[in-house]
């Protein structure tokens, strides 16, 4: 569905944040003389009132009834499709879309590279648009990863690198390569279940002519076989990971030493964005030396420096218990106080507990929402590794303060959504870094986003 077909609906917004601004922005821009209603939270009337005056604005969320009076809604990602009220306004006629679906549909003809995963996807979409500029290649950087697609609506790129999450990827239109760089489960109170969550991440096989998935997960494998031109990355005979390379095959084409973001989940991810790069027909190796100037993002195992006489690292992103292990391996070896915990979606954390049981030299606060049911979990196995519970981030940086010895790491990788405590992950990265003695304004936005 063009924009162009919404002329003479009844059409509504529901949602107010950034990506619902883009949509306002783009349909104005294109039918200037459409009616539009707004669906927002109370706190955001003043606001949108003041960005279009001309919107018929709602501070409240519609029930079915008041979705059944438009032709179409233009949803935010965040609202559950599997809402009742969608669900029965669906079956009264009612159609829904996004930013993402209309932007798919006026760019029919884009080289398009569209990125999902549970873990990895932001770092691995920024990572192939830094390695195609450093060819030259005109790379829009978009989507989940901070700027809506409706934002650059009439521009062009000859490569287009979006992220998607898994409320986005049934909404893609036709990809030229889809990747999926891992599969765990998540988000379980949008989509209801694991087995949707799985079967919506999955949607983007669909719609991909070509399919780059993670050689290392034999879930993901099994799911995929089926699709006619799939890819592997992570595995031998292509890009992967051995003795301290990144290797093509058996050839070493870039020393992890030298890489910027750490751990082997990053060179991991470094892989799936050669992978890409090479599937999308680009010289890959030629490429990989700019992996080395990556910059890295923020909130994504971020060194933040010494202070107290303490290593400070945020990875506030973290929001599944195996995004935290994949953290906790990047530092192996090291004296580690991880701060865990936050918004409850009912994860299962049994493999966090039976993978920290042998770890050295680690210590444990948990906090937030989920904090006492994860601390249970580990007095439950019988955890030897030293254990703090408290009530909320605050406390848990206090705490980590006093316990961790000198020269150790205080690593904020909280294995759940922030929504307990804070609007979103990256404001509460910012409270770890401000509690930890650095100015947060110095934790700039994820750079490269928009086209260059």
């Amino acid at each position: 569905m063009r924009i162009e077909d919404l002329a003479g609906q009844r059409v509504a917004i529901w949602g107010f944040g950034r990506e619902g601004r883009a949509a306002i922005r783009a349909l104005r821009q294109r039918l200037p003389g459409l009616t539009l209603a707004l669906y927002c939270a109370e706190a955001e009337l003043a606001d949108a009132q003041a960005f279009d005056s001309a919107l018929r604005v709602y501070a409240n969320e519609p029930d079915a009834v008041a979705l059944s009076a438009y032709d179409l809604v233009v949803k935010s990602p965040g609202i559950s499709a599997y809402k009742p009220a969608i669900i029965t306004a669906q079956a009264q006629g009612t159609r829904f879309t996004s930013g993402t679906a209309l932007w798919f549909a006026e760019n029919p003809q884009a080289r398009v590279v569209a990125v999902t995963g549970t873990k990895g996807k932001s770092t691995t979409t920024a990572l192939l648009a830094h390695l195609a500029r450093a060819l030259g290649i005109r790379t829009a950087l978009a989507g989940n990863i901070g700027l809506p697609l409706l934002e650059l609506l009439d521009q062009h790129a000859d490569l287009w690198a979006i992220e998607l999450s898994s409320f986005q990827t049934g909404e893609a239109g036709a990809l030229e390569l889809g990747v999926i760089t891992s599969l765990y489960e998540e988000h379980l109170d949008w989509h209801g279940s694991r087995e949707r969550y799985v079967a919506d991440k999955l949607k983007l096989a669909d719609a991909a002519r070509q399919l780059l998935v993670n050689a290392e997960q034999a879930s993901l494998l099994e799911k995929t076989a089926a699709h006619p031109h799939r890819i592997l990355f992570g595995q031998r005979d292509g890009w992967h990971v051995a003795e301290g390379f990144i290797r093509r095959g058996e050839a070493d084409v870039f020393a992890l030493n030298q890489l910027p973001v750490p751990g082997l989940h990053n060179a991991l991810n470094a892989c799936a964005a050669l992978a890409a790069l090479e599937a999308m027909g680009f010289d890959a190796v030629a490429a990989a030396p700019s992996l080395s100037v990556f910059q890295p993002l923020p909130h994504r195992l971020q060194p933040l420096g010494e202070s107290g006489g303490l290593q400070w690292i945020n990875d506030s992103i973290s929001t599944t218990p195996q995004a935290t292990i994949a953290a906790l391996d990047s530092l192996r070896d090291r004296e580690v106080t991880v701060i865990v915990g936050g918004h409850d979606r009912g994860l299962d954390w049994s493999p966090f507990v039976k993978d920290v049981a042998t770890r050295k030299g680690l210590r444990i606060v948990t906090q937030g929402a989920n904090g006492p049911r994860i601390a249970f979990a580990l007095r439950a196995a019988k955890s030897e590794i030293p254990l703090g519970d408290v009530d909320n981030l605050t406390d848990a940086i206090d705490m980590a303060r006093i316990i961790t010895p000198s020269g150790g790491v205080v690593l904020l990788s909280p294995g759940a959504p922030s929504f307990d405590q804070f609007h979103d992950y990256a404001e509460r990265g910012q409270r770890f870094a401000e509690m930890a003695g650095f100015d947060a304004k110095t934790m700039t936005g994820i750079g490269g986003l928009g086209i260059a």
